[in-house]
């Protein structure tokens, strides 16, 4: 998939009319008043990939990271059904493709989203458990 981010710029400078620039990654207010962020966790034994019957999700073993390849991608949504964190949605343009954040891995650096943050809250940390 196309990185979404490709501008340079913060996100006050998206044309959120371009479906490159689509949100992979939500903030959810709970009731506390706190916030939680909310992206693709490239589970373990992701419930996603496990239900992809035309085989567009895949789990790399060597880093771990869940990639989609729209190519392959039936558009039966299961994976989005199966998401138990509500991460995975359809495109809202052509609602025929998924939508998922894959780290930006074809640069080869740091995911968009981070560079791009106006207030640098978002960081990729690798978390041992």
């Amino acid at each position: 998939m196309q990185a979404h981010r490709e501008t340079p710029g913060t996100v006050y400078d998206l044309d959120l009319t371009d479906i490159r620039n689509e949100s992979r990654n939500h903030i959810e207010k709970l009731p506390d008043g706190t916030y939680r962020p909310i992206f693709c966790r490239h589970c373990d034994q992701p419930e996603c990939v496990m239900s992809c019957m035309s085989g567009a999700l895949t789990k790399d073993p060597k880093t771990g990271l869940v990639s989609y390849d729209e190519t392959k991608c039936g558009s039966c949504f299961m994976c989005v059904m199966n998401c138990p964190f509500g991460v995975l949605k359809a495109d809202t343009a052509t609602r025929t493709k998924v939508v998922k954040c894959d780290f930006c891995l074809q640069d080869g650096a740091e995911p968009n989203c981070v560079k791009a943050c106006p207030k640098q809250a978002i960081y990729v940390e690798e978390v041992s458990l």
